[in-house]
């Protein structure tokens, strides 16, 4: 599982400034990074009479936009999916997924907070929450406080608790989701679902060179 931090808040909170300042900062790191931004509400990028727009209106559950420079994917759902499928069905060949949003994930997530707001940090009792991103600097916090405007501090911290874990316990092999759920396994389980899989892969024609990345989907007819 690819490590994800999230950037979460109330709205006009700051997220998306945080974001794209923390995005930067970990590229010059090092870091590939990839990101996905949650909307609570309807969003559409294919405008009405463009061709994408079309494709849709006759009927296509998934248009695909492809150019030499980029492919975008326009699909159907019929709910909302959770960062980790997210994470695991769309992003490939990053170190580490800023999540915008995502509020109830379970993921590690750094709160962003104003004291214009008005209110307290929503996130205290989450035990997923690692920081809180603030202009504040008397309310008392559980957790580590982070000034608003220290990217590198938030960087630093997402060094130390995400990447820094995610090396040490490399992940998990296996990610299993069952109607959109997902599954945990024992790392005993995870070894024998990968060693069976990625065996009857290797014998396939067509399957050339190491298998690094293998995905698997099983849609139950009955």
């Amino acid at each position: 599982m690819k490590p994800v931090i999230c950037i979460s808040g109330i709205s006009g909170s700051g997220k998306t400034t945080l974001v794209e300042k923390l995005i930067p900062e970990l590229i010059a790191r090092g870091y590939r990074v990839a990101s996905v931004k949650h909307d609570a509400h309807r969003f559409e990028i294919d405008k009405e009479g463009k061709d994408s727009w079309r494709h849709k209106q006759a009927g296509s559950k998934i248009v695909v936009l492809a150019s030499p420079e980029k492919v975008a994917v326009i699909r159907d759902l019929d709910r909302d999916m959770g960062i980790d499928e997210l994470v695991d069905r769309y992003i490939e060949d990053v170190d580490i997924v800023v999540a915008e949003g995502f509020k109830g994930a379970l993921n590690p997530k750094i709160e962003v907070w104003r004291k214009a707001a008005g209110e307290a940090p929503v996130l205290l009792t989450d035990p997923h929450l690692l920081a809180v991103a603030t202009d504040d600097k008397e309310t008392e916090l559980p957790v580590p406080r982070i000034d608003i405007d220290d990217v590198k501090g938030v960087a630093d911290l997402v060094e130390e608790k995400v990447l820094g874990s995610a090396g040490r316990d490399g992940g998990e092999k296996v990610c299993l989701y069952v109607n959109g759920k997902r599954i945990p396994m024992k790392d005993f389980v995870q070894d024998f679902v990968a060693g069976a899989v990625l065996g009857m892969a290797a014998s396939l024609k067509g399957t050339e060179g190491p298998i690094r990345e293998l995905s698997l989907k099983i849609e139950n007819q009955e």
